[in-house]
């Protein structure tokens, strides 16, 4: 007796390719108010970056007025948006972080 299942596919995943999703640049805005410490501690703490990257990132934001913090997929990205706006506003902030698809 011979096998066929080898030679057949079955179920819902034969032939399908399904799309990544899209992805979302996580951007920070400078503005007169926030420091550049509470900067940091964002890049730190909510998109996970480095002492050492955070910095720079945080330089580009109050040099060139944003800088993009991360890319991530849409639900990750507001995600990310809101914690910022949270945090930036539990410590008087005015701190503004959008995003924008790639």
């Amino acid at each position: 007796m011979t096998s066929t299942d080898s030679k057949t596919k079955t179920g819902s995943s034969a032939g399908l390719k399904t799309d990544p999703p899209s992805m979302y640049k996580v951007i920070l805005h400078n503005d007169d108010y926030t420091t550049m410490e509470f900067v940091v501690e964002i890049l730190l703490n909510v998109f996970g970056k480095s002492l050492e990257k955070a910095t720079q990132i945080m330089l580009n934001v109050h040099h060139k007025g944003k800088e993009v913090c991360g890319i991530y997929p849409r639900d990750i990205a507001e995600t990310k948006v809101e914690t910022v706006h949270h945090l930036a506003s539990s410590k008087g902030f005015p701190l503004k972080s959008t995003m924008e698809k790639e």
